[in-house]
């Protein structure tokens, strides 16, 4: 039986795809979303459509946001991506791979997304538990989100209520990567580097590739995706 419509921010890396694989195993007719912000490489979105594909989404939309215009973050600008560093310095500040507002901004292009289709559901990858860099990966934050979303709808404010769910929000990157494992999601499909090679190769030595390494070695599985040169997890 289906659960009805959702709508999956598919980003390209192992987290969204692994949250697109519940949405699916929960019933859903899936719809995924990928936003081209500005980001500097285009290997995430080849990748997001890939995913969409390979696990069978009804549709696949992309949206244009151009938070270049914005600035300010390593993902955007001609800024150096941090790398080689430990999961202490990762806790230490925000990092420079912030993108101001960046999770609000692709939320609420799934919302509209998702008004506009009928799908009251918005399933989304965000992870608070690797590392505490980000504030828009917070509990409350999705909570907050959900809020908004039902009072600045037609759709909410009707009482056809939406529902923002975030399956992968307390798990660590591990848990993320059995889950996914258990799921059938193909990571090689799966693109999460900050700074990957013009072949699509990741450089192994970000902060998403060390996060991702040390949860695939804590597996035990070798991450399938290829490599500049494979960090220390």
């Amino acid at each position: 039986m289906s659960a009805g419509k959702a709508v999956v921010l598919l980003s390209g890396g192992l987290d969204s795809a692994t949250a697109m694989a519940i949405a699916r195993d929960a019933g859903f007719q899936v719809s995924a979303l990928s936003v081209n912000y500005g980001q500097r490489h285009a290997a995430e979105l080849n990748s997001a459509r890939r995913s969409a594909q390979a696990m069978g989404a009804v549709q696949f939309q992309t949206m244009d946001v151009d938070l270049r215009a914005v600035g300010k973050s390593s993902l955007t600008d001609d800024i150096a991506v941090p790398v080689d560093r430990t999961v202490a310095q990762m806790n230490a500040a925000i990092p420079s791979t912030y993108v101001p507002a960046r999770n609000t901004v692709l939320l609420s292009c799934a919302l509209a997304f998702a008004e506009s289709i009928a799908a009251r559901d918005i399933f989304v990858g965000v992870n608070a538990l690797d590392y505490a860099g980000y504030p828009d990966c917070r509990p409350e934050y999705i909570a907050a989100f959900e809020t908004l979303a039902n009072l600045a709808t037609k759709a909410g404010v009707e009482g056809d209520r939406f529902r923002i769910h975030a399956p992968l929000i307390q798990m660590t990157k591990a848990g993320i990567i059995r889950r996914g494992l258990d799921l059938g999601v193909d990571f090689r499909l799966t693109s999460s580097c900050y700074q990957p090679a013009e072949d699509g190769r990741a450089c192994g030595r970000c902060d998403a590739c060390l996060l991702r390494l040390a949860g695939f070695a804590e597996v035990g599985v070798l991450d399938p995706v290829q490599y500049v040169q494979r960090g220390n997890p």
